[in-house]
């Protein structure tokens, strides 16, 4: 036990040698986590989004169509600037940013609502901010659900004013934002990327060192293995992982404790939680990182095979689309990645207060999780070093 302790940690400290030695690794590993955060949590800050210029086509010209207008003018969030005569009119508004959206009155908008049929208006926003489609979306949503509810009124003929009101709001109800008072976007969404950073900038940096040893020829071993010791993968593949998974969790600090008090998101989980629930977090994600980071065949590779899956991640993890939503084959697919139970279980403790307890699904999930892919690196590592590596492939001890 001793003799494999000691070797573990010759691993890690000749790992920790490498990554310091090299500046793009310095860069994924310690810049990019530290800027990142910084980036999109000032991206969003504001959370909100209001007064949000937008041109109205209405062919309809109605009185119901310019009830509608003068109900969303009056909105906090949106604010007509014009009118346009068609489409092609109010499109060049947005393309001179004279506007961030467009909403579209159709013709037979009263016609519809006259003959009991439903109608509908269309809504265009500038993406160049989800904030604006947001604005726009709630706005032109509230104001329909207020003239229905007239015109439910209208429709019953008349009575008493207790029963008008009955009818125009059949059950009381009151907007109470939970976990979330701002009502902002990036009090939802942050919190997920900020786990998705850590996940991907470890799969980078990793996929950046197996690339570079490859470029060259060779892969890192601790300096007394180089003396005609045997070269153990499970040893190998230990000692780096801790390397990694301890410097991530200093950075983890920056990254999921000090980014949101910075920016005042909501945050009122237990940070011993977080810490534990962490543990299996970091050692999955690490070895994820591992087992895919064997595919680099050269340097460059990491960031061409896996950059492009933060978008996916993001996506398939439930936050950006309601999980209820998402279909059982996506969802499977989605727990092959570390960062789905991470992002759910973080923003449960993180966000809503949750226990060890609460979240003992995506816990369990991380632990499986770790040992499969700490499993698969040690595969991938005795491949590698049978093929890739002629100087040790007589070395490898099973």
């Amino acid at each position: 036990m001793k003799k494999l302790l000691l070797d573990i940690y010759y691993v890690w400290i000749n790992e920790l040698k490498v990554v310091f030695k090299d500046g793009a690794v310095i860069l994924l590993f310690f810049i990019v986590p530290l800027a990142y955060p910084v980036l999109y949590s000032f991206i969003y800050n504001n959370e909100t989004a209001h007064e949000v210029k937008v041109v109205v086509v209405d062919d309809s010209n109605s009185a119901l169509s310019r009830e509608f207008k003068r109900k969303v003018d009056a909105t906090a969030d949106v604010k007509i600037i014009g009118y346009a005569t068609d489409m092609e009119e109010a499109r060049e508004a947005m393309r001179r940013k004279e506007a961030y959206g467009i909403m579209y009155i159709p013709r037979d908008f009263s016609k519809n609502i006259n003959t009991q049929q439903q109608t509908q208006i269309s809504v265009f926003s500038d993406m160049s901010s989800l904030l604006f489609y947001k604005a726009m979306l709630l706005s032109a949503t509230e104001v329909s659900l207020d003239m229905g509810a007239d015109i439910r009124v209208a429709e019953t003929g008349g009575g008493s004013q207790e029963e008008d009101a009955a009818t125009r709001q059949t059950v009381e109800n009151q907007w109470v934002t939970m976990y979330n008072p701002q009502n902002g976007f990036a009090s939802f969404l942050v919190p997920a990327i900020l786990i998705l950073i850590i996940q991907q900038t470890l799969i980078l940096g990793i996929a950046t060192i197996v690339g570079t040893h490859n470029d060259k020829k060779r892969f890192t071993i601790a300096s007394h293995t180089a003396q005609g010791k045997s070269v153990h993968p499970v040893k190998l593949t230990i000692g780096k992982a801790f390397c990694y998974a301890s410097l991530y969790m200093l950075i983890s600090v920056w990254v999921l404790r000090v980014i949101p008090y910075i920016f005042k998101f909501p945050q009122i989980g237990d940070p011993l939680t977080i810490a534990a629930f962490l543990m299996p977090f970091l050692l999955a994600a690490t070895f994820f990182a591992m087992t895919l980071s064997y595919f680099c065949s050269q340097r460059e590779f990491g960031m061409m095979l896996f950059v492009f899956t933060s978008v996916l991640f993001i996506f398939i993890s439930g936050i950006s689309w309601p999980w209820t939503a998402i279909p059982e084959p996506i969802k499977a697919i989605a727990y092959i990645a570390p960062s789905t139970p991470g992002i759910h279980g973080f923003i449960k403790i993180n966000t809503m207060g949750a226990t060890l307890t609460d979240v003992w699904f995506e816990y369990i999930a991380l632990w499986i999780q770790a040992g499969i892919y700490c499993i698969t690196a040690v595969f991938m590592y005795k491949w590698w070093i049978q093929n890739y590596d002629p100087e040790y492939k007589g070395m490898v001890r099973n």
